[in-house]
């Protein structure tokens, strides 16, 4: 037995440990959401993670990010993802892809060997894409809706998609899947209607007016899209344990 996971043991038995090693999970997008995904399925005992995401740490990805810090702005996310999963579990098997995930690039991905599929990217166009091609191959998948903008983690919700309210980002990706004829889907999505965040300049004053609210960068914090993150990991341990 390894002892990294004693404590998960305690709670879901050696049986389904022993799943959780042996199951493959693929993260798409592995920023303030994914991020706290792939943090919390290294430290459940989950052997095997294909990460994807093309971008680079950034240090404005500092305040929510788990994968951003000083020292790692300006490299890959999914390389420093790795190096930290690494260090979680020597024994993960980690797959890195430097890519976005979009229509035009779905056919570098064969779903059928994952056990799982996380949709944690931005693009309405890539989360479609997403969610069809693991439709097409049964693969369970789990989609993360808005996260930005918001303050209050207590508000997140699981439900199925055409199930959630408020969150603009499900009311047009409810509209999108039933036009596709996709009958349910698993999400994580918050009830909390949507700050607007100021626009500011490196003085921290508006661009426009002092105190103006405009439409811009989406602002976000540490607690909030780290608790979406952590709640959609949850629900893959369950699944994939039957518990």
């Amino acid at each position: 037995m390894d002892e990294r996971f004693t404590r998960t043991e305690m709670l879901i038995g050696s049986d389904n440990l022993e799943k959780l090693k042996n199951s493959r999970v693929a993260v798409f997008g592995v920023g303030g959401v994914g991020g706290y995904v792939v943090e919390a399925l290294a430290r459940s005992g989950v052997g095997n993670l294909d990460l994807i995401d093309k971008d680079e740490v950034d240090i404005t990805n500092i305040n929510r990010q788990i994968f951003a810090l000083s020292s790692t702005v300006g490299r890959a996310k999914v390389d420093v993802a790795k190096e930290r999963v690494l260090d979680i579990n020597p024994e993960i098997n980690v797959n890195t892809y430097k890519i976005f995930y979009l229509p035009e690039t779905k056919d570098q991905f064969d779903f059928t060997q994952y056990d799982y599929v996380v949709d944690a990217i931005d693009t309405v166009t890539g989360k479609i894409q997403l969610i069809m091609s693991a439709e097409e191959a049964h693969v369970p998948v789990i989609s993360s809706m808005g996260a930005g903008n918001k303050l209050d983690p207590t508000m997140f919700e699981v439900a199925d998609i055409y199930k959630t309210s408020v969150c603009p980002l499900a009311k047009v990706m409810r509209k999108e899947l039933k036009s596709r004829g996709v009958k349910k889907l698993k999400v994580v999505y918050s009830k909390e209607v949507a700050m607007k965040p100021l626009d500011l300049n490196n003085d921290g004053e508006s661009k426009t007016e002092p105190g103006k609210r405009v439409k811009a960068t989406p602002g976000s914090n540490a607690f909030v899209p780290s608790v979406a993150g952590l709640i959609i990991a949850g629900e893959i341990i369950k699944d994939l344990c039957n518990v």
